[in-house]
């Protein structure tokens, strides 16, 4: 691998596609597998163009959140599951690798996963996927709103995949990739752990609301940018069709953000490709070895704050949560709600809001 290496990332700004009204499974599988088949050529003819207009070679290509499916909203965890959930070695990811083996680059994303292992469960997953067609990483978002996480069944999921399988950073010849999910780009808990790990290019799949004034997620972007000294690559979504939502509530600033925490490239609203820009891992690589105050990666003490964590965490939500004896449980709709008011009560009583 070489430090000077350059290329072009491409944040893609695409319509996710909601299957809510489709009549059964088998017509959103079809769906999902012709919606891949489409972003196909739309990355070609997009990589062409930015590979012509800068000099450098796409490379690294991000796709929003949720791109084939959407959010499932009401539907129960087991439904949505059995409904679009892509299974580890199924027909959506044959799709995707294939994508990527003719394009002959890495296509990065997310979707909503299976896994033999928690039956009836899905895991929000982001993905990274190489020019070869393998799925090189997979990452199961830890904080969310109304999904599963992994820490809800916590010591079965670190027997089966340890904890290199919570935190997985992508070695690769375009430099070693990591995803953030979504909101998880507001804690800078999940960037700094695969920082830690050796991420210098942080893979951003989103849907969020896009604003002319900097939005929460834009600027959480830019600070675990220069606080990890690392990429974002950051695509959203351009709205989401197929439900009763405004179309354009999800969409617009699709970005790249460089190790100094500049945004050097940004997207309007619609379908585009225009956040694009050149990786320069040899700067990055060079910034992270050099003594400097600006080196904040290196400046850091993570065992200054293990202890005060660990004494913290005790109103918080603990693992397992949907575990019932050590076996998974899944839960109503409901329980998401239910559980963060009991946390809400127990950090009021703790004295900690």
């Amino acid at each position: 691998m070489s430090d000077t290496s350059t290329y072009s990332a491409m944040a893609m700004q695409l319509t996710a596609r909601s299957l809510e009204r489709l009549p059964d499974a088998a017509a959103a599988r079809a769906a999902i597998l012709e919606h891949i088949a489409e972003i196909e050529g739309q990355i070609r003819t997009s990589s062409i163009f930015v590979a012509q207009y800068s000099g450098k070679p796409v490379k690294l290509v991000v796709l929003p959140e949720y791109l084939f499916t959407s959010y499932p909203g009401r539907i129960s965890i087991e439904d949505f599951a059995a409904r679009v959930g892509f299974a580890a070695n199924g027909p959506e990811y044959e799709a995707l690798g294939g994508v990527a083996q003719r394009l002959g680059m890495f296509l990065a994303g997310n979707a909503y996963e299976t896994d033999g292992a928690f039956p009836g469960f899905y895991f929000q997953t982001c993905f990274i996927v190489a020019p070869s067609g393998d799925v090189v990483l997979r990452y199961r978002r830890l904080l969310s709103m109304f999904a599963p996480s992994p820490h809800d069944v916590w010591d079965a999921y670190l027997d089966k995949y340890g904890l290199d399988g919570v935190f997985p950073v992508a070695q690769t010849e375009i430099g070693n990739l990591a995803p953030i999910a979504s909101e998880e780009i507001l804690y800078p808990e999940i960037a700094r752990a695969l920082a830690l790990r050796g991420a210098e290019v942080f893979c951003h799949s989103s849907s969020e609301v896009g604003s002319p004034i900097a939005t929460n997620k834009d600027i959480a972007k830019q600070a675990r940018a220069f606080e990890n000294l690392a990429y974002v690559v950051s695509s959203n979504t351009a709205g989401i069709s197929g439900t009763a939502m405004p179309l354009s509530s999800a969409e617009g600033n699709s970005q790249v953000v460089d190790w100094k925490g500049r945004v050097v490239a940004q997207s309007g609203d619609g379908e585009t490709f225009t956040a694009f820009s050149t990786i320069d891992l040899g700067a990055l690589r060079e910034a992270r070895r050099t003594p400097a105050m600006t080196n904040y990666l290196a400046r850091q003490r993570p065992a200054l704050f293990a202890e005060a964590y660990a004494a913290a965490a005790e109103p918080f939500r603990g693992p397992n949560g949907m575990s019932d004896g050590g076996t998974p449980a899944i839960p109503d709709r409901d329980y998401f709600r239910r559980a963060q008011a009991e946390i809400i009560e127990r950090l009021s009583k703790a004295g900690v809001i």
